[in-house]
């Protein structure tokens, strides 16, 4: 067997052999199940639920279930349960990259468009590595899809439809390297990358490559929503006091899409921490966190965040897709990890640490105090920005996206953005993983019902191939956008408006002082452009 090209069948086996003793439900060898089942003891047989893992030093410690598989068969969670693990598919897709990076069959550093011709010129060199790491300013296609009326789950979408989407774009969120955004995109024309380079399906290279070397018998992609998966757990999100299905009818991959297990996912944590010889470079690689165009660390790597956790090393990655949950941790320095598979909408990346705490017991740090500061009250959810005094309170506007924030003092929140102040009305926010934004004051505004109507029109969008129409209805402004969806809108300043299910609404006005587009920017797109009729 060429070690070139696999990961290593001995440190398979013995992967294997390791893991196979810990398939039984419950099972553990460090006495300490009883508070992990407090962890999930929200779960029962009237609920769906979760799957965990944990491995410490190598061996697996803990596999157990909790709540139902399927709520209409009375199937329970097990250890070998098949879920979705959303967006924890990323470092895989990423890992597949770098096996053909490491054939010589491509480089990180060579531009997209050389695998990907259908990707439009934008003009600046957008780089594979770019998207693995969330810095290629590639729009997120289910945002603008979702932003034309067609969310995901709505309709069946495949790669072709990735690829269409791409290609009305006019404008990147931002010059590849400058900026951090989320982009699913990045990661399903990486699959593509990965099909065409190596001549096969990206399943069946990701099976040869990395699923079957490591033993990891019970993963796949869901690249056929219709195909049969035995031992499949059914998607669900609570409605009120019910449980609906909600799964993820679409056949795109390589963003999210894998099948998967907890014990094959602790298989593939500690690959990084034992990797065959050949792929010793590639581990390191994966995991180290990238950097901004201009040198500032990321704490983003390959498909992975690079984070701390109680003043501990984490290497994670959470994932949401419909109605399934997943979180997949590992502490390097301590050696453990957790891994943990739901099927029903909730906080996975809190049920895996609330585990991790168990285990990592005597090593974490308590979290500091937080000192007087600033307060983000957007969608009223606080975060605190840095120590500030009270004349820097107000509102502000995101000088890319055009997003309003209005600040103010509070002195109880855990610290997320450190913030820091001009003295003429600019600000400059910076979060954990070292993404930048600057921000300039703005005076609220409250337009009456007849100010409104100078923005009342129609407004198309080529890139989202979309029509949308803004008119004033009961003193407000609404947009209407196909089939029969209304958007409310609620002023933040001049010009500017935000709507829950919509994001940021800035409306653009010509030379003459006059409206003539808006522009909608959300997390994953910004400032997309539609032109007035």
């Amino acid at each position: 067997m060429n070690t070139n090209r696999r990961l290593g069948v001995g440190v398979a086996i013995a992967l294997a052999v390791a893991f196979a003793r810990a398939s039984v439900s419950g099972q553990t060898g460090t006495g300490t199940d009883a508070k992990v089942d407090a962890v999930f003891a929200r779960w029962t047989a009237a609920t769906p639920g979760c799957a965990v893992g944990v491995a410490t030093g190598g061996k697996p410690v803990l596999t157990k279930g909790y709540g139902m598989a399927d709520l209409e068969h009375d199937v329970p969670i097990g250890p070998d349960t098949i879920f979705e693990a959303g967006s924890v598919s990323k470092q895989f897709t990423a890992a597949a990259v770098l096996q053909l990076a490491r054939d010589g069959k491509l480089s990180l550093d060579d531009p997209v468009r050389k695998y990907v011709p259908e990707l439009p010129d934008f003009g600046a060199p957008l780089l594979i590595r770019h998207m693995l790491n969330h810095t290629s300013g590639l729009r997120d296609w289910g945002s603008v899809a979702g932003i034309a009326g067609w969310p995901r789950t709505t309709r069946v979408y495949t790669h072709a439809h990735v690829l269409e989407i791409v290609g009305h774009q006019k404008a990147l969120n931002f010059m590849p390297g400058t900026h951090w955004s989320y982009s699913n995109t990045g990661f399903n024309l990486a699959a593509i990358i990965v099909s065409r380079v190596s001549g096969k399906s990206f399943p069946e290279f990701t099976r040869e490559r990395l699923f079957a070397p490591l033993g990891m018998m019970h993963t796949s992609w869901r690249d056929d929503y219709t195909r049969i998966v035995k031992g499949r757990a059914i998607a669900y999100t609570q409605r009120g006091t019910e449980f609906k299905m909600d799964m993820p009818f679409e056949n795109v991959y390589g963003n999210g899409g894998l099948l998967t297990t907890v014990g094959d996912l602790l298989k593939w944590n500690e690959h990084f921490d034992a990797p065959a010889a050949a792929d010793a470079a590639i581990v390191v690689e994966q995991q180290t966190a990238g950097t901004f165009s201009d040198g500032r660390k990321l704490g983003y790597a390959l498909g992975l965040f690079a984070n701390q956790y109680g003043g501990l090393r984490e290497i994670d990655h959470s994932g949401l897709t419909g109605g399934y949950s997943a979180f997949l941790t590992r502490f390097p320095d301590q050696r453990v990890s957790v891994a943990v598979l739901c099927n029903v909408l909730t906080n996975a990346t809190l049920l895996g640490h609330q585990t991790s705490d168990v285990y990592l017991a005597g090593h974490l740090e308590s979290a500091p105090a937080p000192a007087h500061t600033l307060t983000d009250r957007r969608n009223g959810a606080p975060r605190v920005l840095g120590d500030a005094t009270a004349d820097a309170e107000g509102m502000y506007r995101s000088k890319v996206t055009g997003a309003a924030i209005t600040l103010a003092l509070d002195k109880d929140d855990p610290a997320q953005r450190a913030w820091t102040f001009d003295g003429h009305g600019g600000a400059r926010a910076e979060d954990a993983l070292g993404a930048v934004e600057e921000y300039d004051r703005v005076t609220p505004a409250r337009p009456t019902a007849q100010e409104l109507q100078e923005y009342a029109g129609t407004y198309v969008s080529d890139e989202a191939e979309v029509e949308i129409r803004a008119v004033v209805e009961n003193g407000s402004l609404v947009l209407k956008r196909r089939p029969d969806s209304s958007i409310g809108l609620s002023p933040t300043y001049r010009d500017g408006f935000t709507a829950e299910t919509y994001g940021t609404i800035v409306f653009r006005r010509g030379a003459d002082g006059r409206i003539e587009g808006l522009s909608v920017s959300q997390a994953r797109v910004w400032d997309l452009r539609f032109a007035r009729k």
